[in-house]
């Protein structure tokens, strides 16, 4: 059985940083593209950011230059570091594949930006 636990959330202000992880069990990771997820309230999940299997990434245009995804396939782990943090940033983030399996969402990780 699939589970995907996100983590690192957190309150923070605006123009700092957070890492997030996501810890993926019953996925086959390495050979999988994932990605991290954003849902605003009354909207569907969006993609925040994707990391190919052999190392692509690929971003929002809203978080370009802010956001760097990467992975470890050693320790089936993703992570999202988030810098020069906006109070539009704040909402729930999730990891999936991509594209998303809807059995794999997990809790999220919620991060609050905010003087």
């Amino acid at each position: 059985q699939a589970e995907l636990v996100e983590s690192g959330g957190g309150l923070v202000q605006p123009g700092g940083s957070l890492t997030l992880s996501c810890a993926a069990s019953g996925v086959d990771f390495s050979a999988n593209t994932m990605a991290w997820y954003r849902q605003f309230p009354g909207s569907q999940r969006a993609l925040v950011a994707a990391a190919g299997k052999y190392g692509s990434a690929s971003y929002a245009d809203s978080v370009k230059g802010r956001f760097i995804i990467s992975r470890d396939n050693a320790k089936n782990t993703l992570f999202l570091y988030m810098s020069d943090l906006q109070t539009a940033d704040t909402v729930v983030y999730y990891c999936n594949i991509k594209p998303f399996t809807e059995a794999f969402w997990g809790q999220g990780t919620r991060v609050t930006v905010s003087s």
